[in-house]
């Protein structure tokens, strides 16, 4: 089976785990029968001596079960827990390459799939190994005191630990596969709206998303109830085949008695010994209801592991060369998948040092494609991009991310202080050298004012702060890094027109002299950049600066026209223009 393939088990831990739980169970087996012996031979009044050794056996034997199943309980959970942190990191490994998954359906692999992987050891492998230990040891015994009453007992735990398992795992299948699906989407759907609350409470939208999370909720109730009934019929039947084991050995013992092919003292070991095999049996119908749930969570896990990878690294990758650098993309091509669309196609763009493009276009037109390529998270298609002479993909992914940082859209906040979110980029640096990144992020007064200053908790994902605060928190932490070369992925997202002016126009200030691509669908103060490209569908649909671009006709113009339109609805008069941005749309206009 491909899940056995899924983690490296250490092996010996295992194979501990399994003789303790053998020995475990069997000294439940035996303490039993040396049980029911000692009763029944006691009852003929015999002299103690001749029931020291019983005694004594009994004793070890009680001792011993607790002894050895806290063992075995030991030796199985760290071998499992150490699976589980080897998977975990592969799993993380590979999502953090992969490209982005809804956040809860992360959260979903991550956390519930993975764990899941642990009942193929506790509750499948290890369960199973031991009943067939120790079952085939009882059957054995009774075997060997009457014939037919080991074959009963054989019969039963058959019946008991593979028909029983079989038929609940039969019963249990379609609701726990529709179950791990309706566990993901609820999972994925409670994330989602605990992280855009806000908006859904200022909309008067939350009661809908409430009530669809209800609906997922009883679905998965539903499904989960049927699955424990499906358990229970399980454990029910493994049951009745136990009392018929009892009822089965007292049948065939008693007339054995009577014609003295059974010593009557060994009557109680015949009619009692089931009672203690069926316990090596009663987790086999939970074991084949967990063995189906740990293969849909590794199909899940698999899902994430067997895909192809966006990069491919270099055997022996070459040193990244020495600044300054400069960065040339020719006729560049990317895709997302293998035999997919193009998101880029044939795009060229000069950053040598110090210099300040811009890229603008609407949504997918490939913008933040181009910085994923950039930033070596995603291998051209066509084309190459070449950081002082070198294709970056002869160079190691985190070397290429040591030359070239981001600033995006969604840069995340930890739920700590502002001066430790700014120290993210770099651990060591000082107070001073993180106000002085707030400084350049123009947003040190506004640090300063605050009682706490560079101590004050930002929230969880940044929720004390505005998103304009939000984002230049997040430049004072890449401007603190000092990235060679900056790339600003819509720094201004999700803000409101005047907060993302003048977020853009501090950005510009902040990065002057330094070797920047800023991609933005906000066309105000690009002015000062040096060149402007236009996506469209992957293409350059036109390139200039500012003012070349305003002087003729084309996307861009368009672009802004439309984009002053929608700010003087938005704020009922023009927003600041350039001057140079006026005299652009004359010319064009004559």
């Amino acid at each position: 089976m491909k899940t056995f393939t899924l983690v490296r088990p250490p092996q010996t831990r295992l194979l501990l785990a399994l003789l303790f739980g053998v020995l475990a169970l069997g000294s439940g087996v035996a303490l039993m029968a040396t049980s029911a012996w000692l009763i029944s031979r006691a009852a003929q009044h015999p002299p103690v001596l001749t029931l020291m050794v019983a005694i004594v056996a009994v004793r070890a034997f009680g001792i011993g079960r607790g002894v050895f199943r806290y063992a075995e309980r030991l030796t199985s959970h760290d071998a499992t827990f150490r699976v589980l942190a080897d998977l975990r990191a592969r799993v993380y490994e590979r999502l953090e390459r992969l490209g982005p998954l809804r956040g809860g359906d992360l959260l979903g692999r991550l956390v519930g799939d993975v764990d899941a992987v642990q009942d193929l050891y506790l509750r499948v492998l290890l369960p199973g190994a031991t009943a067939a230990v120790v079952g085939g040891a009882s059957v054995g015994l009774a075997w060997a005191l009457l014939p037919s009453a080991g074959a009963i007992l054989l019969a039963a735990l058959l019946a008991a630990g593979l028909l029983a398992p079989w038929l609940s795992a039969v019963v249990a299948r379609r609701a726990e596969s529709r179950g791990a699906e309706l566990r993901g989407e609820l999972t994925a759907h409670v994330v989602d709206t605990l992280r855009g609350a806000p908006e859904l409470i200022a909309y008067g939208a939350a009661p809908e998303r409430l009530a669809e999370a209800a609906r997922l909720d009883r679905a998965y109730t539903r499904t989960a109830a049927r699955s424990s009934a499906s358990a229970g019929a399980g454990a029910a039947l493994a049951t009745l085949a136990g009392g018929l084991a009892v009822w089965g050995a007292l049948a065939v013992g008693v007339p054995a008695v009577r014609s003295g092919r059974l010593d009557g003292v060994l009557l109680a070991v015949v009619v009692l010994l089931p009672l203690a095999a069926f316990e090596v049996v009663a987790g086999l119908p939970l074991a084949a209801r967990s063995l189906g749930g740990v293969r849909r969570s590794a199909d899940r896990v698999f899902a994430v592991l067997d895909r192809p990878d966006a990069v491919r690294e270099p055997a022996a990758p070459e040193p990244l060369p020495a600044p300054p650098y400069t960065l040339r993309v020719r006729d560049l091509r990317a895709r997302w998948t293998p035999g997919g669309p193009y998101a880029l196609d044939g795009v060229s763009l000069d950053l040598a040092p110090g210099r300040r493009c811009a890229v603008v276009g609407p949504s997918g037109s490939g913008k933040t494609t181009l910085t994923t390529v950039l930033l070596r998270l995603l291998d051209p298609a066509g084309g190459e991009v070449t950081l002082n002479g070198v294709d970056l993909r002869e160079l190691a992914g985190d070397d290429v991310r040591r030359a070239v940082g981001v600033c995006g859209q969604d840069a995340h906040l930890f739920d700590t202080t502002i001066g430790e979110n700014v120290r993210l980029a770099r651990p060591d640096a000082s107070d001073e050298q993180v106000r002085d990144a707030l400084r350049r992020a123009r947003l040190l007064d506004w640090v300063s004012a605050l009682p706490a200053g560079l101590d004050t908790y930002v929230g969880e994902h940044g929720a004390r702060v505005s998103g304009g605060q939000r984002q230049r928190i997040a430049l004072a932490r890449t401007l603190l890094a000092d990235f060679p070369i900056l790339l600003l992925d819509e720094p201004a997202e999700h803000l409101d027109v005047a907060t993302a002016d003048a977020l853009t126009a501090d950005l510009l200030t902040a990065t002057e002299g330094r070797t920047t691509l800023l991609v933005t669908h906000r066309l105000a103060g690009l002015a000062e950049v040096d060149e402007i490209l236009v996506l469209a569908d992957g293409r350059v649909a036109d390139r200039g600066t500012h003012a070349d671009l305003l002087s003729r006709p084309g996307p861009y113009r368009e672009m802004w026209k439309r984009e002053r339109e929608h700010d003087e609805t938005l704020t009922g008069a023009a927003p600041y223009t350039d001057p140079r941005e006026l005299v652009g749309v004359r010319h064009g206009a004559e």
